[in-house]
């Protein structure tokens, strides 16, 4: 779930989508959907291997929920199969068993074989659209037992996915940046469970920050790109929140706001954008403000004036 710790690993997205598209089984393609850094980064950097992001996870996402659980049986036995390997921590020295409460599964995280640079972890999509609480629902495969856990907006993730050439999806960015920013309204005290390259970081702010990554990497491509986001943002949220799109629309740009006016929670957003995602190309602070004013401007003003006309109709 993309919980950074004090490692970040450069990795090239195209070879690690690659690497997981061969190892799963066939039948499992369609309903594997590759969010977080991993996505972003073969999104926008494709095929240019010599562009790089830093991430230690692969967060994979298993959909729809109604299939979610064969797969993931299926997709995790394949793995160990193949010789992955299940990556320990403090917690987890090794895989549930029966007597495991749900809530105290290990999540499946695991290691490719002979690497230990990033490790996939298979989530799922939340049972319906108002429940955001984490939940974990219990994998019991021939290897153990795992916990496969839904939370939040990820129900957004896999709104129009993009199909690879590997035969996986990758999310869409400009859905990632709306499931965050729906996430943080605002700048809550909560920190990153891990450091980031040395130094703690609030939670949202490395969200948050992530947003204004892709805001920064889709201008570059197109200046006018972030104009085409309100209307893609509208069809998901009025698709995957039928009865409360107009509320989340009004709330969506509370936490950028936020960031953009505290010094230090947007350098703490810098920090993350430096040492993640824009690692290959890293921007100053004020780079970054303006990024975080055009996305202002050009995507969630507009859908926020949608949202108030459909409000008062």
């Amino acid at each position: 779930m993309d919980d950074a710790t004090d490692v970040l690993k450069p990795i090239s997205p195209e070879t690690v989508l690659r690497e997981i598209a061969q190892s799963i089984p066939e039948f499992c393609r369609k309903n594997m959907v590759i969010i977080g850094s991993l996505a972003v980064g073969y999104h926008y950097f494709g095929s240019q291997r010599t562009m790089i992001v830093r991430t230690k996870d692969a967060d994979c996402l298993l959909s729809p929920r109604v299939e979610a659980l064969s797969a993931g049986v299926a997709v995790t036995e394949k793995l160990f199969e193949e010789n992955w390997e299940f990556r320990k921590d403090e917690k987890w020295s090794k895989p549930g068993d029966v007597n495991t409460p749900d809530d105290e599964l290990p999540a499946v995280r695991l290691h490719p074989p002979n690497s230990r640079e990033w490790f996939l972890e298979l989530l799922t999509v939340p049972e319906s659209p108002t429940d955001r609480a984490q939940r974990w629902i219990r994998l019991k495969t021939r290897y153990g037992h795992f916990g496969l856990c839904s939370f939040g907006f990820l129900l957004l993730a896999n709104y129009e996915p993009i199909l690879t050439s590997f035969g996986i999806y990758i999310a869409r960015p400009e859905m990632m940046a709306l499931a965050n920013l729906l996430e943080h309204p605002e700048i809550r005290p909560e920190t990153m469970s891990g450091l980031i390259a040395g130094r703690e970081i609030k939670r949202s702010n490395k969200d948050l920050g992530r947003v204004l990554a892709i805001a920064r990497l889709e201008v570059e491509l197109d200046e006018d790109a972030l104009m085409r986001w309100p209307k893609l943002w509208l069809d998901a949220l009025k698709k995957r929140f039928p009865s409360e799109w107009i509320d989340l629309a009004r709330q969506i740009g509370a936490g950028i706001r936020a960031l953009l006016a505290s010094e230090p929670d947007l350098d703490e957003a810098l920090y993350t954008c430096v040492q993640g995602l824009l690692a290959s190309r890293p921007p100053t602070v004020d780079m970054l403000r303006i990024v975080g004013k055009r996305l202002l401007q050009d995507a969630i003003e507009p859908l926020e004036a949608s949202a108030e006309e459909a409000g008062s109709s």
